[in-house]
């Protein structure tokens, strides 16, 4: 069995699958991809995944792209390997149920607005300091329209309307889960799952340093309770030491350590 994992920072979507290949003790080759440098849109790269994204899950072959799907692939392929804690996808129907809920309401309805707010704060800098030539030529190597219009979008700014929106959904989804935590102990129930791993790498993990105006502190003290059990796990430990080469001065939004 080889397992090669293709990631960048260990933030967002590529800690978000890191962390279950820790969790589950499987052994994989850890290959980071500079996005800096954008190496995820390079020849060699887009041999692996056409859609010039990351992560990327090798195993023995099989490509696997997007992270939920990752993450379920793992679960599928090897069941039997858990933390001690508990199997990440529930074993009943009902369980496994709600932690696709709230994979599902991460994945629509949390993640992008975050990410609009990083790429305002980290990437419209990279962007701007790119020459005008380079820039177009980079731009043409982007396969996804989307992602290429999110480039050109970083660059000039997004707008404080689309700002104050994701803003909202992001204040939204904090209360949402600060509810449930009054309900359970971990978003789908009694047990960690792929649902905790998801939303703590897209907003439990820096959601205080990117938005101090949440008062995340005060507001959500249970949301704050359950990142730092989350944190505490020493698999997140780990894949939150993974390597890391974004520039001192752009990791205050991020929450890196």
């Amino acid at each position: 069995m080889a397992i090669k994992y293709y990631h960048a920072e260990p933030l967002a979507n590529s800690l978000k699958s890191m962390v279950p290949l820790i969790e589950k003790g499987l052994d994989y080759e850890s290959i980071y991809v500079d996005l800096h440098k954008f190496e995820q849109h390079s020849d060699w790269f887009t041999a692996i995944n056409p859609e010039g994204q990351v992560p990327v899950l090798d195993h023995d072959g099989t490509i696997v792209t997007h992270t939920t799907v990752i993450n379920e692939y793992l679960e599928d392929v090897f069941p039997d390997a858990q933390p001690e804690s508990g199997h990440l996808r529930p074993t009943d129907p009902a369980g496994a149920a709600r932690m696709r809920y709230w994979n599902k309401f991460v994945d629509e309805h949390v993640m992008n607005h975050v990410s609009m707010h990083g790429w305002h704060r980290l990437v419209r800098v990279i962007a701007r300091n790119i020459e005008s030539g380079d820039f177009e030529e980079l731009m043409s190597h982007v396969p996804l329209p989307d992602q290429r219009k999110k480039w050109m979008q970083a660059r000039s700014g997004f707008s404080e309307a689309d700002l104050a929106n994701a803003m909202e959904k992001i204040e939204y989804a904090m209360n949402k889960v600060e509810a449930q935590l009054g309900e359970t102990p971990w978003l789908a129930g009694s047990t960690y799952t792929l649902a905790d791993i998801n939303f703590f790498a897209h907003c439990g993990a820096m959601v205080e340093r990117m938005f101090p105006d949440l008062d995340v502190e005060n507001r959500f003290p249970r949301t704050v309770d359950w990142r730092d059990r989350v944190k505490a796990r020493p698999a997140v430990a780990k894949a939150l030491q993974s390597e890391d080469r974004t520039a001192p001065g752009l990791r205050t939004w991020s929450g890196d350590q």
